[in-house]
């Protein structure tokens, strides 16, 4: 996400062409595959010295920053949506032992008591837990060979960056966090690092910053989203011929297509099948076919109930004659199976689907740019995983998350809680695509703000002017 966010957007190029010189620092399995896909850019890779950073996280009083981490997941303010915070509190319960819930867990309800009530709680946490930066420090020598001016993240030290984030308060330099995922203010809130500056998608997002984890409004810049700008511009749409040949789609056939989400909470498979069995049958009021989009961890070998259901959709494709699954190319490291090299297929996907069906994923805001209708379906299985220590959560319960809140209360599509109601949705917007169009565009005009493609540059020029201030 974040190198669709800073290299295939205009925010680089906006500030190579102000002269600003750039080092980017990515994960080093996929830093020789980056440097040449980005040979002629004029940038100069790193590594981020992930092992490193993961060694020191495991080894270093590895239970206190577990703890601490913990405790920045879950304390932010009361003053904004904690659903997605509480929800995480109970998965933490559910998959460890006894003596961990009654030696951890227990012990630490008191200081989220304090965390979401207080202020000074939240920053007293931001200053104890910098005490832990690697010693020797991981990146004194770049820091000392570039001497950066200003040091900028994807995360606000949510993730391992957070002792790239540290180190730069050892060396008096600002930091800054570009906020690329939709719901990372109100997931994550409390900063894993002293931070300088934010720019993010929004005022909604700005007052997640400001109000459930303490930003100085006058630091919190809204630049939009410079990854969604070649959406606007149509830059990666593959044409709907080109799209259907390179899945072997049926022309003929509407396309309802499927991007699976919230794999780690609950399975996407009830949902997969009944939509497999809706195309397969005459229930649809067009003849259609689906297509689904696998989310990154059903390719994750832990734990292992992922994969199997990831095994258990691709036996669905062989089930059904009109079911298809996308099937994405590893590009190794943490790149995964997908990443700035497939953005022609998501949209291309989201373009050219008569309607899309999620759970409430970061899809819905991208589909919406492409004014394509969307359901999302919450059919749960009993039970959940049914897995020993394996936390499950009812998709019908995640509605008041803060950002699926958002959506439901926008209109910007409709909620399917069982098979039937699934399939009069999407008869509904079968029939009559233009369904709840004005609410889809006023959802994006409210959670990306800016829709003229010009979010790169925006948020180049705030880069700039701190740069330069």
């Amino acid at each position: 996400m974040a190198i669709i966010y800073f290299l295939q957007s205009d925010v680089v190029p906006t500030l190579l062409d102000a002269g600003i010189e750039i080092v980017v620092l990515t994960d080093d399995e996929t830093q020789s595959l980056i440097s040449s896909r980005f040979a002629d850019s004029g940038l100069t890779f790193e590594g981020l010295r992930l092992k490193q950073a993961n060694a020191y996280a495991s080894n270093a009083k590895p239970r206190l920053q577990w703890l601490l981490a913990y405790l920045r997941r879950v304390g932010g303010s009361w003053r904004i949506n904690t659903e997605a915070m509480d929800s995480h509190i109970w998965e933490v319960w559910v998959e460890n032992s006894w003596k961990f819930r009654l030696g951890i867990w227990l012990p630490s309800a008191l200081a989220i008591l304090l965390l979401r009530a207080f202020p000074f709680a939240r920053n007293l946490l931001v200053r104890i837990q910098n005490q832990f930066i690697p010693h020797p420090n991981l990146y004194a020598d770049l820091f000392e060979k570039y001497k950066p001016d200003l040091v900028i993240a994807s995360t606000a030290g949510w993730r391992l960056d957070r002792y790239l984030l540290r180190e730069a308060t050892l060396h008096h330099v600002p930091t800054m966090v570009a906020i690329v995922g939709w719901d990372n203010p109100s997931s994550y809130a409390i900063r894993g690092a002293p931070m300088d500056y934010a720019t993010c998608w929004s005022q909604l997002q700005k007052d997640e910053l400001v109000y459930g984890s303490d930003w100085d409004p006058d630091r919190v810049h809204i630049g939009g989203i410079p990854s969604y700008d070649g959406y606007f511009r149509k830059q990666w749409q593959l044409s709907k011929e080109d799209y259907f040949k390179l899945h072997n789609l049926d022309p003929n056939r509407k396309l309802i297509s499927y991007a699976c989400s919230f794999v780690h909470f609950a399975p996407n498979y009830p949902n997969v099948e009944a939509l497999a069995k809706l195309v397969s049958s005459d229930e649809l009021a067009e003849p259609s076919q689906l297509l689904v989009r696998l989310h990154p961890s059903h390719f994750q070998d832990k734990p292992r109930i992922f994969a199997e259901e990831r095994e258990r959709i691709f036996d669905l494709e062989k089930k059904y004659p009109h079911v298809h699954v996308v099937k994405p190319v590893p590009l190794g490291g943490s790149l995964g199976y997908y990443s700035g090299e497939d953005m022609d297929e998501k949209s291309s996907m989201m373009a050219h689907s008569d309607v899309l069906v999620t759970v409430y994923s970061t899809m819905v805001v991208e589909t919406a740019v492409h004014d394509t209708p969307i359901v999302a379906a919450v059919i749960d299985v009993p039970g959940g995983w049914n897995v020993p220590k394996k936390f499950s959560l009812s998709l019908k319960e995640i509605g008041n998350w803060p950002t699926h809140k958002r959506f439901r209360d926008a209109k910007a599509g409709r909620v399917a809680s069982n098979e039937k109601e699934l399939c009069e949705i999407i008869n509904l917007y079968l029939t009559n695509p233009s369904l709840d169009a004005a609410e889809r565009r006023k959802f994006i005009e409210d959670e990306i703000t800016y829709t003229d493609g010009t979010s790169g540059k925006r948020t180049a020029e705030f880069i700039l002017k701190i740069l330069n201030s």
